[in-house]
């Protein structure tokens, strides 16, 4: 088979219309919403037209700083899914997360698209901070979100936000604070 003819092969199996996994579908703002609604917070989620998917993009379309941005990064820490809420203007150090457990570094892996989708929900970019598919085994909040009142959280899509206060997000997110930012 050539390289024209591969190519031919992939297009066709791309058309395929191969039945959906419904664990693997994800979830969507409705739902977060829904969880956000159950709180009586008058949380609302806000749609952009443009992509909120990294914390520079969502900055960018709220106005805010950078680091009001609480992005919501996937962990598999020993095979337990954990979720860290960090400042958009900060890294999360894997060392610092592997000795939280008393495991070795190589414990620690960003949780991959896939697992991301079956284990919370939702495709990275777009993770909120609750109304996971399967609650996460711990929720860390990065220290460093203490600097701000106000923060915005994704909505369960690339465009969808929320604002909250800090302490809504502790509440929402039954995270505690944890050093886990890299330094420098």
């Amino acid at each position: 088979m050539g390289y024209t003819d591969a190519r031919v092969r992939w297009r066709h199996l791309m058309r395929l219309q191969l039945p959906r996994d419904p664990i693997m579908e994800p979830l969507t703002p409705q739902h977060v919403q829904s969880a956000l609604d159950g709180y009586g917070l008058g949380i609302q989620i806000r749609f952009f037209e443009n992509s909120t998917a990294t914390s520079q993009l969502a900055a960018d379309n709220i106005g805010c700083e950078l680091g009001q941005i609480a992005k919501s990064i996937c962990f598999m820490v020993e095979d337990r899914p954990v979720l860290v809420i960090a400042s958009g203007d900060q890294r999360v150090d894997d060392k610092k997360l592997a000795a939280r457990y008393d495991l070795s570094r190589k414990k620690v892996k960003v949780a991959s698209a896939e697992e991301c989708l079956a284990v919370f929900g939702y495709a990275p970019g777009g993770v909120p901070p609750l109304a996971h598919r399967q609650p996460p085994s711990a929720v860390l909040l990065d220290d460093s979100l203490q600097r701000y009142t106000q923060i915005y959280a994704a909505g369960g899509a690339a465009n969808a936000i929320f604002g909250v206060t800090l302490e809504q997000l502790v509440q929402i997110s039954g995270g505690v604070f944890s050093d886990v930012r890299r330094e420098g």
